[in-house]
Parts: structure tokens; C-alpha cells; sequence
């Protein structure tokens, strides 16, 4: 025999909930200014070139970054390299090139252009002696 008590929690659980419906979706477009290229890049760079950056902000704008549907421009992979290297963060600088090269996805020629672009420019060392 089921007792009384169970049937009343049972009879809880049963119990129809009013409906809510869902406001109906209106589009609500932006008139914000749309950010060119040059100026998103020269915002990144920008923000890697702080010289009060510290590895939590480092962190979180390469975060940030990565978390676009784009591969970073060498100027700013360049920049974040340069923030890793004030702040003597190696493991940093490992996880944005291995970020970048998952970024570049299946084209096989975007990191390496990418690599020589800025170790050229930072090293200033002859491309045939870089070799991906």
C-alpha cells in the first residue's frame, strides 16, 4: 500500500507549472562604430605594449584574443611575445605560439609566414635560417 504522505510528493512532482513564454526576439541592431583591421590591431598591440601589464592581464587579453574567429596578426603575436619577455614568462610564450599554430587551423602556410614575420623582425635574421 502507498501511504498518503508519498502520494502528496508524488502529487507535487505531477504538478502542472504555469507556461511562460518567451519574449518574442526583435533585433536590435548596433550603431556603434564598426573597428577597421588597423585599428583593432593597434589596439592589441597597444594593450600587450603596457609597460604595467602584468601575466593575469597578459593571460586574459590573449584569451580574449584567441577567443576571435581570427588568426592574430604577426603585430601583435609580435607585441604579446615582447609583454611575455618583460615578464620573463616562458610558458606564456609557448602557449601563444601553440595557440597561434591551432589557430592557423589547416592552413599549413599561415604560422610559419607568421613565425618569420616576427622573429625576422625581432631577431633580424635571415629567413633561411628559420625552418618550421
Amino acid at each position: 500500500m502507498i501511504s498518503a504522505a508519498v502520494l502528496r510528493g508524488i502529487g507535487s512532482l505531477t504538478r502542472a507549472r504555469a507556461a511562460f513564454t518567451a519574449p518574442l526576439a526583435v533585433r536590435c541592431y548596433s550603431h556603434a562604430k564598426v573597428e577597421t583591421d588597423e585599428e583593432f590591431d593597434s589596439r592589441w598591440v597597444t594593450y600587450f605594449s603596457k609597460p604595467d601589464l602584468d601575466a593575469w592581464e597578459l593571460r586574459k587579453g590573449m584569451n580574449t584574443l584567441i577567443g576571435y574567429d581570427l588568426v592574430p596578426e604577426p603585430k601583435i603575436l609580435d607585441s604579446a611575445l615582447r609583454a611575455c619577455r618583460r615578464l620573463n614568462d616562458l610558458a606564456s610564450a609557448i602557449r601563444i605560439l601553440e595557440a597561434v599554430k591551432d589557430k592557423s587551423g589547416p592552413h599549413k602556410e599561415i604560422y610559419p609566414y607568421q613565425l618569420k614575420k616576427v622573429f625576422v623582425n625581432w631577431l633580424g635574421f635571415s629567413t633561411s635560417l628559420l625552418t618550421v
